[in-house]
């Protein structure tokens, strides 16, 4: 594959390895268990929306209860009114008579996006301005809200957010869900927190200031919308107020059951991602250099960088493997050297796949993405 098409196929190698370099440089930098300083402790809403019983939920919602923390309240909100996580949500009410926790019940629709419905239905219940959105998935350590309040002693602060690590709590399909996170989606937003200002939120955890909310429209503003967590930040931003990353890193269990269900649900996340960020997106097989170093040795077989390329990716790979387990503490997480090829040609597969269609699934349910990021549902 000699001429210009196998000289811009080198030229996105370099590229990609450029890319893991500064993924090494990033996650050097990042410091999820920096030291804080509290001068203010704020009372303290936390909102969790839920649906089902995910997996170890009561573990996870038991976490949000155990703050060392002067002053918070938790909305615990679900639309049906025989969802097992109600049993759950009233165990933690025994167990903890001294938090101050709320059930809501609530099957009001007013838009697609039914987290966000959910969420709306909650609010009412909330008592204090600032406002903590969490999913239903995530675990904190104890001093999660301490972490949260220390953000928000600037006035010019309207929401804050943080990253999540993941915990792989099943099989092969799991271990690989919990490497896309950990290696793909943590590193790469370190990478463009390098280069550019935050402007958006992680569904992981989300803070705002009530009054600030009610300024871009309230949760009324993003019901329909699939990308809810990124919008919101993006609102607060144009509105005059920084966003900022909390110096926590809370940690997500991944249980996968199969393969297919792995397969779907990343395919979301990449159809989310590509919506929201549609130029990034596109340009983010870059960050795939192991595949893109195959292709080159496949397409131009006699161009012996491409050696030099495949080695360095899969070096610089497993360098960025094991700096992320080590740095970030990551449990359950041995190291499988050859589960990081096969996790990177996954990615790029599903890159690929997200170009094909705008469909989505989500909550057992189907969704066709409209152009202004707005979900519409699908009839089975």
């Amino acid at each position: 594959m000699p001429g210009y098409p196998g000289l811009i196929l080198l030229a996105f190698s370099v590229a990609s390895l450029i890319y893991l370099l500064l993924a090494v440089y990033a996650i050097l930098k990042f410091n999820p268990e920096a030291r804080i300083e509290v001068s203010q402790t704020p009372p303290i809403t936390i909102f969790k929306p839920l649906c089902g019983l995910d997996y170890m939920l009561y573990e996870n919602l038991k976490s949000f209860c155990q703050q060392t923390y002067p002053n918070f309240q938790i909305v615990f909100g679900m639309a049906d009114k025989n969802d097992p996580a109600i049993e759950v949500v009233r165990r933690l009410q025994k167990e903890f008579p001294d938090t101050d926790i709320e059930l809501v019940i609530n099957n009001r629709v007013t838009g697609t996006n039914l987290k966000i419905c959910n969420l709306a239905n909650m609010y009412p219940k909330a008592k204090y301005d600032l406002l903590a959105i969490a999913d239903s998935d995530m675990h904190v350590e104890n001093d999660y809200l301490n972490r949260i309040a220390s953000c928000f002693d600037d006035e010019s602060v309207g929401a804050a957010t943080c990253l999540y690590s993941a915990t792989p709590a099943g099989g092969l399909a799991s271990k690989l869900g919990a490497m896309f996170i950990n290696e793909w989606f943590l590193p790469s937003v370190l990478v463009a927190l390098t280069f550019q200002k935050l402007d958006f939120c992680f569904g992981a955890t989300m803070v705002v200031r009530r009054h600030v909310l009610e300024e871009i429209g309230g949760f009324d503003r993003l019901k329909s919308l699939l990308a809810d967590d990124h919008m919101l930040g993006k609102l607060v931003n144009k509105m005059g107020y920084n966003v900022i990353l909390i110096s926590c890193l809370v940690e997500n269990l991944v249980h996968e059951p199969d393969f297919v269900t792995l397969y779907r649900h990343e395919l979301r996340w990449a159809r989310t991602i590509r919506l929201v960020q549609p130029a990034g997106y596109s340009l983010s097989f870059i960050t795939y250099a192991i595949p893109l170093s195959l292709f080159l040795i496949v397409f131009w077989p006699t161009c012996h960088a491409g050696y030099v390329m495949v080695t360095c990716a899969i070096i610089l790979r497993l360098v960025i493997h094991s700096m992320l387990r080590s740095r970030l503490k990551l449990k359950n997480t041995s190291f499988q050297m050859w589960l990081v090829p096969v996790r990177d040609c996954l990615n790029f597969i599903i890159w690929v796949a997200s170009f094909f269609s705008r469909k989505v699934s989500w909550r057992q349910k189907d969704f066709a993405i409209r152009s202004n990021g707005s979900l519409r549902n699908i009839e089975k």
